[in-house]
């Protein structure tokens, strides 16, 4: 017989997600701030009580989520929350075996290789091989940008589902970060179009000036978009014609990856 969940059931149920959504926000707030934030900070950001705020960061810093640091007077990011997320990388094991491959990458380049997954509209980078040269791009792992105007994340954008395309474009502010960002939906779904029939995309310093980016993309084993793999440095070294030179090896290294991790490409 199934009995129905008293008001007060429910009320301490709804309480205890409430401040379990408080405090991942807390969380992501803190990894967001890698020097760490003071109590008032965190409190301000989330619009939450101190007192609230304080309390679960008691809880956090228990399960070792999260450290205090007297010296400073802030939170920070603790042993814990790497072990969780490191979590996610051993179980695909998609950093291990992508590096050797993004090192060759390099070398061929000779530029800066990338590797992202998306991440709602943004696309976070997981790991770089940075190039040799004196300037070149550096995109810290854990950084995010963007979908609409990465490669790595128009690479991702292009091999998505007509559904969830639209659900990003037609839903999420495509923000104008330089004047090359494309910010029409019509025309970041025309450029999409053409990116499909390269089989890569490109980023023609549309997320900052002065940088190029070509990439491609790594499939899991159902032919879905698992990750982005790029190349990106100074559109001095970089013209439009060796931007597409770059496109056509960073696919052959992510369908070199594709097949390393057990993965197969659409069709």
């Amino acid at each position: 017989m199934v009995q129905a969940e008293t008001a007060n059931t429910v009320s301490v149920r709804t309480g205890q997600v409430q401040s379990l959504t408080r405090a991942l926000s807390i969380l992501n707030v803190i990894a967001e701030n890698p020097p760490g934030l003071s109590l008032t900070a965190i409190a301000k950001s989330l619009t939450l009580a101190p007192s609230t705020t304080h309390r679960l960061l008691t809880t956090l810093q228990e399960e070792r989520y999260v450290q205090y640091d007297r010296d400073s007077s802030r939170w920070q990011i603790a042993m814990q929350a790497f072990v969780t997320g490191n979590g996610f990388l051993v179980s695909r094991d998609l950093v291990t075996v992508a590096r050797p491959y993004m090192r060759r990458l390099m070398e061929l380049s000779g530029e800066t290789v990338n590797l992202a997954i998306a991440d709602g509209d943004k696309v976070i980078y997981l790991a770089q091989v940075e190039s040799r040269e004196m300037m070149r791009v550096f995109s810290k792992p854990g950084n995010s940008v963007p979908m609409h105007c990465s490669g790595v994340g128009k690479a991702i954008l292009m091999a998505m589902g007509a559904r969830d395309v639209a659900r990003i474009i037609e839903t999420q502010s495509l923000i104008k970060l330089t004047d090359k960002t494309i910010t029409d939906p019509k025309l970041l779904y025309d450029e999409l179009s053409s990116s499909r029939k390269l089989g890569f995309a490109v980023d023609d310093e549309e997320h900052a000036i002065g940088l190029r980016c070509a990439a491609a993309i790594i499939y899991d084993e159902h032919a879905e978009p698992l990750a982005g793999l790029s190349i990106s440095g100074p559109a001095a070294r970089i013209s439009k014609d060796r931007l597409l030179e770059l496109g056509r090896i960073t696919v052959e290294v992510a369908t070199e990856i594709t097949a390393a991790l057990g993965g197969r490409p659409p069709g």
